[in-house]
């Protein structure tokens, strides 16, 4: 048995975002998104208008089945639910002047769900979701305007649920946006013709906006917490060279630096020897650095994986399905699709956030995409996802150990609670969940929801406030 314990009210629970899970892509007034033209995940071209291969127009139907998926939730105990809102079911093409009511009328609904429960929302503003006509016209957060259309989405958000959300997130894996800028920041231009120049100044943009939300929200609902989201990602020289641990500065340096402004205010030094070097000057306003220093209550991020780093030409291959680039490391194993299995990455990158920044922290994503086949077992159906459970319990086994070192870690999301169409493949055979929907890549299935045997573990583990992990 472990001897790792989690603090008193540490939040259980799961995460989803609309793109996803809900389908309903043309109900409710809601106009079209980014991800209604991306069928083929994060790198496969955009098509001109929705194609009915994009498995995300239906997903899993929650928008219909949210009361039943969240009871769901329920008798696994989540104490936390972790959602995002559609932007274009709010304002159809972004910059509306007025929001879309049967929109916001929606998510009033699933909170109402959550609250019967007794769950802790934690909702995402922005996850990968910028509206298609904000892309199309404006070539999305490259535009400056955009910092205003989000300005009035959020404080929208704020005004309507800010008295029914205490934990926000500004965007989901800000530091996504120079690897995949269609899919994390709307910019329509393709990315072998998008200048850097272009790409930082959107970086700059979204930084702004979401250090403006910041504000907002405490304006608006000073009982809300807010923070900032990040990919993470630790990486490991791949020798002793001193070239390779300069190496690895260097990687940490382009993904620290989201979290650095989000939590210090203002861009540090490495960041602005990097622009200097690129011959990058970004249009950076007085109130721009004024609202850079709003910064969050709390840091939250997800994990998957980690890499290596080597200064040797000869031995840099990135590794399968990690769009922040990278070197596998020989020491680990990896999943079906590639994402190299690191327990121990994310006690290091935990204790890392938090010496670092200081910042109570939130994993909001951590799991396991793999082929799962659902199976009867005493005239039940369900999936004996054993390879899943061990993942999950090494990886909560590492934070545990992590708030033993002394971080603050106020929850623990596990990523696709319920089986979701993934964003880096747009398939439904990379499942996720501890509940498992019938449906299938071609798009076939019945939606009908079954529960795994991680479903039980998970409820278990939650019950006992993490005390049922085994080392």
């Amino acid at each position: 048995m472990s001897t790792t314990s989690f603090p008193d009210g540490f939040l259980w629970g799961g995460a989803t975002a609309a793109n996803q899970i809900e389908g309903g892509y043309d109900q409710g007034g809601k106009g079209l998104s980014v991800q209604d033209v991306m069928p083929r995940g994060i790198f496969g071209p955009r098509t001109a208008a929705p194609t009915p291969d994009n498995l995300k127009l239906e997903a899993i139907d929650f928008y219909h089945r949210y009361a039943d998926d969240i009871a769901l939730f329920a008798e696994m105990g989540f104490g936390v639910y972790r959602f995002s809102i559609a932007w274009s079911r709010i304002f159809p093409n972004g910059d509306d002047t007025e929001p879309n009511e049967e929109g916001l009328a929606f998510y009033d609904r699933v909170l109402d769900e959550l609250e019967k429960h007794g769950i802790e929302p934690l909702v995402t503003i922005s996850h990968y979701e910028t509206p298609l006509h904000l892309a199309e016209t404006y070539d999305g957060w490259t535009d400056r305007r955009l910092i205003g259309f989000y300005e009035r989405y959020a404080r929208t958000l704020f005004e309507r649920y800010g008295a029914r959300v205490k934990y926000w997130l500004t965007f989901n894996e800000i530091n996504s946006l120079l690897h995949a800028p269609f899919m994390s920041g709307g910019i329509n231009t393709p990315k072998d013709e998008l200048g850097e120049q272009a790409l930082y100044q959107a970086m700059h943009h979204e930084l702004v906006a979401s250090a403006r939300a910041t504000r907002i929200a405490r304006e608006v609902a000073p009982n809300a917490q807010i923070g900032c989201m990040v990919l993470s990602m630790p990486v490991y020289p791949l020798s002793p060279s001193p070239a390779d641990a300069l190496e690895v500065l260097q990687f940490d340096h382009s993904n620290l630096v989201y979290g650095d402004v989000h939590t210090r205010g203002e861009y540090p030094g490495y960041f602005l020897r990097t622009l200097r070097e690129k011959g990058i000057e970004l249009e950076i306003t007085d109130e721009d650095r004024e609202d850079l220093t709003n910064t969050v209550d709390f840091v939250s991020f997800s994990y998957y994986m980690s890499v290596a780093a080597t200064a040797d030409p000869a031995k840099k291959v990135t590794g399968e399905g990690n769009i922040m680039g990278g070197v596998p490391n020989p020491t680990l194993e990896a999943s079906e699709w590639g994402w190299q299995i690191d327990p121990i990455g994310l006690r290091l990158v935990i204790n890392q956030f938090w010496d670092r920044w200081q910042k109570p922290l939130f994993v909001v994503e951590n799991g396991l995409g793999a082929k799962d086949q659902l199976v009867e077992v005493d005239g039940v159906k369900t999936v004996l996802d054993d390879y899943r459970i061990a993942y999950l319990n090494d990886h909560l086994v590492q934070v545990g150990e992590a708030i033993e070192d002394g971080a603050t870690v106020l929850g623990y999301t596990s990523w696709g609670c319920i089986d979701v169409v993934s964003a880096s493949s747009a398939q439904l055979s990379k499942r996720y969940g501890f509940i498992y929907v019938d449906r299938n890549d071609d798009g076939t299935g019945s939606l009908e929801r079954y529960k795994k045997k991680s479903f039980d573990w998970y409820a278990e583990v939650i019950r006992t406030n993490g005390a049922s992990l085994t080392r």
